[in-house]
């Protein structure tokens, strides 16, 4: 997530106004700090299984910060229908496969199992269903002889870094058309 909020200076369209986690100790939360940009935590271990309360601690620094567009990256809780729908058609979401292919964990390896030729990334508008919103964007990236998880994810999360920052752009000027890198 740091790298796209740091990717929008010049003419982007958009402005990061806070970085959120769910982990008090993301090393993203300083460095965002330090770019000038607000940042909250809310841990989610004391909620235990209580989504509910833990999105409406959640909410209250989202809402305070008024975004246009809200922009996950790396945030590993499934969130409720509730909360996905009060932010519907501005919730966006990257998710390291080429879905619809491999939702949710473990993607690298289940590319390499499956001797995929490709793997990659994809921007998504988020709803109730995992990993299963309208794509917004796409980028590819081979799958290399002798690839682990760890090596594809290094090449994915490059590709990451391009794609989110061109989606987000062209979803802030109004533009939902599909890119792909």
């Amino acid at each position: 997530m740091l790298a796209l909020a740091a990717s929008m200076t010049g003419d982007h369209p958009a402005r990061p106004v806070l970085v959120l986690s769910n982990d008090p100790g993301a090393a993203g939360l300083g460095r965002a700090a330090a770019l000038g940009i607000r940042t909250a935590a809310v841990d989610h271990r004391p909620f235990g299984t209580d989504r509910a309360a833990f999105e409406a601690a959640l909410l209250q620094p989202l809402l305070a910060a008024r975004p246009d567009i809200v922009c996950l990256a790396g945030f590993m809780r499934i969130l409720t229908p509730a909360f996905v729908d009060r932010f519907a058609g501005r919730l966006l979401n990257i998710h390291p496969s080429l879905l619809p292919k491999y939702p949710g964990l473990h993607t690298h390896a289940r590319a390499i199992e499956a001797g995929d030729a490709e793997a990659g990334a994809t921007v998504h508008l988020v709803t109730p269903v995992l990993d299963d919103g309208p794509i917004l964007g796409q980028a590819r990236v081979p799958v290399l002889a002798g690839d682990t998880p760890e090596t594809l994810a290094a090449r994915v999360l490059v590709s990451e870094h391009r794609l989110y920052p061109a989606v987000l752009r062209r979803y802030a000027a109004g533009n939902a058309e599909r890119i792909d890198l």
